[in-house]
């Protein structure tokens, strides 16, 4: 189901539900660049779970107008209108990558409304207190982070040019990427039906212009307008060990100051690889329990860091 929701400002979001009508719902938070048309798992996978899945697309992103100046709190009000217009109450809600520091500000922020909150692949915030924020981090993601701060007008001018070709072929941003892939991400987009869903993804998220992508970097290089520490909700945080685009020593940063928070490190994955891990990661915010991956992979659910 497609819908349009209106924000407490009468913004616009473009919002999408699949899976059980009736079934508990989660807020999937798409990465960075994305859109509600982002990878997730098969309507009958959701059914089976008796997940109602509810995606959005992020202001400036898609279908949703662009909100100036966002910050990663920003996220909260958006999240309410679209549950209240939804008639639901109560909500787990999951981001990967982009998506993942959106998910700690509703658990954050909407802590009476939050069951349980899982982040896979998220960054930390920047200039967080005893991290090297850019250590181990692809040469792309570096160069438009340094520039958020540095020459935000040059960010700006690049990402809206990159944008554009990735209109014209949504296939060139995973193109660009793939001499910057670990091991493991080359295993997941060699598959072409990866593939074709993230092209999907692109092509939705910058089919009018950059101004999402452009507002998730600032947003992600200045305050996120709530501190990590302060939540108090249950919290998994999910990360490949090979990860290149989010550093796994960020969700390691982020794990030692959230209270309580369930660290999954797998080792042989990395940034991709929190496509497939989905459905364990649904499980664990309907229940609390964490299945290991089959397929050889291994999982630490442990304390031990």
């Amino acid at each position: 189901m497609l819908g349009g929701v209106r924000a407490p400002d009468g913004r616009c979001l473009t919002v999408e539900t699949t899976g059980d009508p009736t079934g508990k719902p989660v807020f999937l938070l798409h990465g960075t660049p994305g859109s509600r048309l982002g990878p997730s798992p098969r309507g009958v996978m959701l059914y089976h779970q008796g997940v109602r899945l509810i995606s959005y697309d992020r202001p400036g992103y898609g279908g949703s107008d662009r909100l100036r100046d966002r910050r990663v709190a920003d996220v909260a009000q958006d999240v309410a209108a679209i549950a209240d217009a939804l008639g639901v109450d109560r909500f787990g809600v999951v981001g990967r990558s982009g998506g993942g520091p959106h998910a700690l500000g509703c658990a954050a922020l909407l802590a009476d409304r939050v069951t349980r909150a899982a982040v896979l692949v998220s960054l930390a915030p920047r200039g967080a207190d005893g991290l090297d924020w850019f250590d181990g981090m692809a040469a792309s993601n570096i160069q438009e982070y340094t520039a958020a701060t540095t020459g935000p007008e040059e960010l700006a001018a690049s990402l809206a040019s990159r944008s554009a070709e990735i209109r014209d072929d949504p296939m060139r941003l995973l193109a660009d990427l793939r001499r910057e892939l670990t091991g493991p991400d080359q295993a997941v987009v060699s598959d072409a039906g990866i593939r074709s869903l993230l092209a999907r993804n692109y092509r939705e998220a910058l089919r009018t212009s950059a101004d999402g992508w452009y507002d998730d970097v600032l947003a992600f290089s200045s305050p996120w307008g709530f501190d990590p520490a302060d939540i108090r909700v249950p919290v998994m945080i999910w990360h490949g060990t090979e990860d290149v685009f989010s550093p796994v020593s960020h969700s390691r940063w982020l794990a030692d100051r959230i209270p309580g928070a369930v660290p999954v490190w797998q080792s042989r994955a990395a940034h991709f690889t929190a496509l497939h891990v989905m459905p364990d990661v649904l499980t664990w915010l309907l229940t609390g329990r964490w299945v290991r991956p089959a397929g050889g992979h291994t999982a630490d659910g442990s304390r031990s860091r």
